[in-house]
């Protein structure tokens, strides 16, 4: 299965790579939006990870192009540090299919994956 990570946070990015990775996952990670929708753009995934603050393009932006411009219903899982019922909301009014708030639990984040991919574990 292939991930995308957008994460502009380094060590977030690397240390949530790293555990995707030791779980069987192949990961593409970036620190840049737009970076991460010119990949999404050239490549095939299983699942989307953003961050909805980012440089380039924000979460929020991806998952309205990956929903109206390109029309894919791949799952999208949105973290944000932002505590803001609004944000969450419009988060699934977008097309998220999930929404965590950061700190992000490495655990909670593989049941949230397996379930939106439909794995066993």
């Amino acid at each position: 299965m292939r991930i995308i990570l957008s994460e502009d946070n380094d060590i977030l990015r690397k240390s949530l790579s790293f555990f995707l990775e030791s779980k069987g996952f192949t990961v593409d990670q970036f620190a840049d939006g737009k970076d991460a929708l010119d990949a999404i753009e050239a490549n095939t995934y299983d699942l989307i990870l953003t961050d909805i603050n980012m440089p380039g393009i924000s979460g929020m932006e991806i998952t309205q192009y990956v929903r109206q411009t390109i029309g894919s219903e791949i799952p999208i899982i949105i973290f944000t540090s932002s505590g803001i019922e609004q944000t969450e909301l419009d988060s699934f009014d977008i097309g998220a299919n999930e929404f965590i708030a950061k700190p992000i639990s490495p655990a909670v984040l593989l049941v949230r994956i397996n379930k939106l991919l439909k794995i066993r574990v």
